[in-house]
């Protein structure tokens, strides 16, 4: 069984838009909600309450990414994650000490590989709330249509050329994928 871990994506230039830091496309990432453990999400607003709603968490950066997508990933790869994510939680979020930050990685590592389930090149997206005074966590994965063939299309990398499937329930915010087709491409 190969070894599997999300990326960060990025189709169009949204995430830097919506979030008050954008992860770069490339990154391995994790959920994130670690993050807002101390938060109170009813009064994030704006670009943090977009982060809490719906952004992964690239390792590196620290930013923000709506999408992430399922990849191949070495062991070397999987302990340099775990270990710049250790170094992250240590220095951004005071872990006491390096073995408590390389706990608190690698567990964060093991929830994102478990995401990891659906075939390399799915495409994954998160959506958190908050129910019963604890933080919910819901995915969704976005596969490329049937007999699409990437590049071929100008739209490939838009709506058609994924279909939705396994959700519990709709967000409370929508995206117009179809709309992106309709926009001028730079």
């Amino acid at each position: 069984m190969s070894l599997k871990l999300p990326r960060t994506l990025r189709l169009d230039p949204s995430d830097t838009l919506v979030f008050p830091r954008a992860a770069p496309p490339g990154e391995w990432a994790v959920t994130g909600s670690f993050l807002f453990l101390d938060a109170d999400p009813a009064s994030l607003a704006g670009k943090e309450r977009a982060a809490f709603r719906a952004g992964f968490v690239g390792i590196e950066s620290f930013g923000f990414s709506t999408l992430v997508v399922v990849s191949e990933a070495s062991e070397p790869e999987r302990e340099a994650a775990i270990e710049r994510l250790a170094a992250q939680v240590r220095a951004r979020l005071g872990a006491p000490d390096r073995d408590s930050a390389l706990a608190a990685a690698r567990e964060e590592i093991a929830v994102a590989e478990s995401l990891c389930g659906p075939p390399v090149g799915t495409v994954l997206a998160l959506h958190r709330t908050v129910e019963d005074g604890e933080i919910r966590e819901r995915f969704r994965a976005l596969r490329p249509r049937e007999g699409a063939v990437p590049g071929t299309d100008r739209r490939h990398a838009y709506a058609r050329a994924f279909d939705f499937y396994e959700t519990d329930e709709e967000p409370e915010e929508r995206v117009d994928l179809a709309g992106l087709l309709n926009r001028n491409p730079s």
